[in-house]
């Protein structure tokens, strides 16, 4: 399952853990991304709330979490590769996984075709 905000994160559900991200029309508003600040691992979150930080060579911007939950891991590899954000946002430029603590927050999130007419109308 796959769900959007609109502050324009990405969560992609197996189970009960989460995957999040930043849309590429994200990335492509924010230009390119020069670093990654990850939250640690066992830090708890609140959808909403800030969970990590993209800077781009435009700005400095919060990452909200779709989501609540218990962080699981993170993408250290965007320590060093950064850019991976911009290459392939819904991919390997992931930002970190998340053990889910209440599922039904996702219900309050938009699937595909909503995040699509969302940002048609920006």
């Amino acid at each position: 399952m796959l769900k959007f905000t609109k502050d324009h994160e990405w969560i992609s559900v197996e189970g009960d853990v989460g995957t999040v991200g930043i849309t590429d029309y994200a990335q492509g508003q924010l230009g390119d991304v020069v670093f990654v600040d990850l939250p640690d691992v066992g830090r708890k979150l609140e959808q909403g709330k800030d969970a990590a930080v993209v800077e781009s060579v435009k700005a400095a911007s919060e990452i909200y979490a779709p989501a609540s939950g218990q962080v699981t891991a993170v993408n250290a590899a965007l320590k060093d590769e950064p850019g991976k954000v911009n290459a392939a946002p819904m991919g390997d430029g992931w930002f970190f996984k998340v053990k889910l603590s209440a599922k039904a927050e996702l219900d309050k999130l938009m699937d595909q075709a909503a995040y699509d007419a969302f940002v048609a109308g920006l």
